[in-house]
């Protein structure tokens, strides 16, 4: 699998990866056959065994608009198609989730530095899971139901995306990221939690953590071991190194991104201060709400508790 060479004049030894791609080739057969095999035969059988005799085998035209068992079928036809793309998408994601938990177990995901001048099992399973998670991300955020990518990604276990939050299309954002409640991640934004140094150098690797409410607008890069905390907006274009961790509650522009001032703020947003002091109270409303949704379930859980306290006792 490794060839090493030696450049001349220099003493520093260098090994070029040969990649098994027949592992790479079953790996992906096995995730595209796997997802499409039972739906399509479910499919098969829905079309011979019902829709051809209930709906096509009607002679009369008349009659298949008419008979119920014609006119069903023929309404819950879409229905039906739906329901077998989302077992497939289901199948997906749960061959990809084998493939995965697997790799983890042979080698689990650690945050740190991978040598790619070095024999490593850290850095093959590395390399089989940025792949295998590709075909799953792409079938999802490219299909007609983009939102359930989430529910992809938290299942498979190479995320977490908590509930409200969006991620538009990128071509990262699909490994060892932290996403909290309501974050906007704007188009081609990149929480890039793992970069190649250089040319064929190492791979820094390193979570990725974006807290409540915060906002990507769009081209955004944020550099691996980076955390956003709550109620951080990043402006377009805006771009974080390595190892940066915003303060939280303001924005932030430029590359390195920088907080950004009110007055440069009105300018660059085109907006009044009035403006900007009503969007600084409807951020404190909703921390307040936030502040005591979570004390009601705390609440609720004590009389629950205590309730069950009381019927163990009696």
């Amino acid at each position: 699998m490794i060839e090493e060479t030696v450049d001349s004049g220099d003493d520093i030894y260098r090994e070029n990866v040969q990649f098994q791609y027949h592992k790479y080739f079953g790996i992906f057969l096995c995730i595209y056959i796997g997802s499409y095999m039972i739906p399509v035969i479910a499919l098969m059988f829905y079309l011979f065994l019902v829709f051809k005799p209930l709906f096509l085998g009607v002679r009369d035209f008349i009659v298949m608009l008419t008979s119920f068992n014609s006119l069903l079928i023929f309404i819950t036809f879409p229905l039906v198609i739906i329901c077998f793309y989302l077992i497939r998408l289901y199948l997906v994601g749960l061959c990809t989730r084998f493939f995965w938990r697997y790799t983890e177990k042979k080698s689990p995901t650690k945050d740190g530095i991978i040598p790619r001048n070095i024999t490593s099992k850290t850095l093959d399973y590395y390399h089989y899971r940025s792949f295998m998670i590709k075909y799953g991300k792409n079938t999802f955020v490219k299909g007609i139901f983009p939102w359930l990518a989430n529910w992809f990604f938290n299942f498979v276990g190479a995320s977490i995306i908590e509930k409200g939050s969006t991620i538009e299309e990128s071509v990262t954002n699909d490994r060892n990221i932290h996403v909290k409640r309501n974050v906007y991640v704007g188009v081609n934004s990149a929480l890039a939690s793992h970069v190649v140094e250089g040319i064929g150098g190492n791979i820094s690797y390193f979570r990725v953590k974006a807290g409540d409410n915060s906002t990507l607008g769009g081209h955004n890069v944020v550099g691996p071991g980076s955390e956003l905390k709550d109620n951080t907006y990043l402006l377009p274009m805006a771009a974080a190194t390595k190892f940066n961790t915003t303060k939280g509650n303001n924005y932030y522009y430029g590359m390195p991104l920088r907080r950004i001032f009110k007055k440069k703020l009105i300018e660059y947003l085109k907006v009044s201060e009035e403006d900007l002091q009503r969007a600084e109270e409807l951020r404190i409303k909703k921390e307040i709400e936030k502040v005591e949704r979570i004390k009601k379930v705390e609440n609720s859980k004590e009389r629950k508790l205590s309730k069950q306290g009381e019927n163990k006792s009696e």
